[in-house]
């Protein structure tokens, strides 16, 4: 190991275990303040969450926190497994006594992906079926029963392997035939095919899961058709998923892109909130169109992108990268395969340390929406639909601070509703 090695291992184990020092802290703030707070409703919600409720709230966080300490922990020890501890370097060493091709070419660097993806998925299925299973189920969440389950384990794998498998052999094979700026390349694909994805999901993928049938409540229709109109927005069409057979949780959202969007309510949305309400929600939604927060976060992904494969550019072809990482190098034939793979081990490591700055720009982005729906609905349809979302999903009231600044996408309850306050009041003639 040179000291170029050196370094990068150091860098790594020591990014390693702060990461997780600060993932158990932040944990362990949000457990300790939420079950402070668990004995009373705050002041602002005591005439609209019940004591119940509230309480059912903070020990469904604090249930899901607890597990994901667990997590957390079991996937630190399988990351450095992979890594350090020579893992990634058995495995690219075991497939090399198959036969599958002369060490290097695409098939091979295939089957490599594909075993890494089986045996990382297999060792996260017992974390997933104790979510589902035990978390969920327990709070009233979960309606999937094992065989559902296990259809969508098996869809999902066969669409990533049919989806997945060529994109990936392509930026292989443009790795390692398009020279030095191959990750310009590579890019534009990862780009042009996300893109895609986005046009085929609404009407080719998510259909495969779960079913779409058109809004029939003509009532309800018209109201939203008025609404879309009054806000310069078209889609494809108003649609009702089945999410009930999954979950109890409820949402809803806009799917696809360009001409191909269209507006998806969850059935159990539908059953909680009243017309005004849903409108509420939609405007909500309608203000991230609006005030082009869709185009913005694409933007942003394509610029991230771009520095991703940059960077991937310089590492792969660097030996200390790999010997860094616990991986000993092909030093004749093509390693790109193992770059990939390390790269996307190594990345979200990182990444960590600046996902606060990501989610105070989506809360900024939740506030505007929240503003334009008021402009648009009537503001307390939409604190009254909030409340009621709040209460459904077991989404706890009392956030640790600390914690709310480094995960949540979306403002806790007390910041939104006095933001909205806010909003209607200066609104006012």
């Amino acid at each position: 190991m040179n000291d170029y090695s050196f370094v990068l291992t150091m860098i790594f184990a020591t990014a390693l275990v702060l990461g997780l020092v600060v993932k158990f802290y932040l944990a362990s703030r949000q457990i300790r303040h939420v079950m402070q707070h668990r004995g009373a409703v705050p002041a602002a919600f005591a005439a609209t969450i019940s004591l119940a409720s509230h309480q059912k709230a903070a020990d469904y966080t604090v249930s899901k926190s607890r597990f994901g300490l667990l997590e957390t922990a079991f996937g630190s020890a399988v990351l450095l497994g992979w890594t350090l501890l020579g893992g990634l370097d058995m495995l690219n060493r075991a497939i090399g006594t198959l036969g599958l091709g002369s060490y290097g070419s695409l098939v091979p660097q295939l089957a490599l992906l594909a075993a890494f993806v089986a045996i990382n998925g297999l060792l996260g299925l017992p974390f997933t079926l104790y979510s589902t299973f035990k978390i969920e189920e327990r709070f009233g969440f979960n309606k999937m029963t094992l065989r559902l389950w296990l259809t969508d384990l098996v869809k999902s794998t066969l669409v990533g392997a049919v989806i997945g498998l060529p994109i990936v052999a392509l930026i292989l094979w443009l790795m390692g035939s398009s020279g030095r700026l191959w990750w310009l390349w590579a890019w534009s694909v990862w780009m042009g095919f996300n893109l895609l994805v986005l046009v085929l999901y609404p009407t080719v993928i998510a259909p495969l899961f779960n079913k779409f049938k058109p809004l029939e409540d003509e009532t309800l229709k018209a109201r939203v058709t008025a609404l879309m109109q009054r806000c310069g927005f078209a889609a494809k069409g108003l649609f009702v998923m089945d999410g009930s057979k999954r979950s109890a949780h409820a949402n809803a959202y806009f799917t696809g892109f360009g001409a191909a969007k269209r507006v998806v309510f969850y059935d159990t949305l539908l059953k909680q909130l009243n017309p005004g309400e849903v409108d509420a929600v939609l405007a909500h939604e309608l203000g991230h169109f609006k005030h082009k927060h869709i185009i913005k976060r694409i933007a942003t992904m394509f610029a991230m992108s771009l520095a991703g494969f940059a960077l991937l550019g310089w590492l792969s072809s660097q030996v200390w990268f790999y010997t860094g990482l616990g991986v000993r190098p092909d030093m004749v034939n093509s390693n790109d395969a193992l770059a990939l793979l390390l790269f996307l081990l190594a990345a979200p490591l990182f990444s960590f340390f600046i996902s606060p700055l990501a989610a105070q720009f989506s809360r900024k982005h939740e506030f505007e929406a929240d503003a334009y729906a008021v402009s648009q609905t009537d503001g307390r349809d939409l604190q009254s639909a909030l409340l009621k979302l709040y209460k459904d999903n077991a989404s706890t009231l009392t956030p640790d601070p600390v914690f709310v600044k480094f995960y949540y996408s979306h403002p806790p309850a007390s910041e939104r509703l006095g933001r909205m306050n806010l909003v209607m009041q200066n609104a006012r003639p």
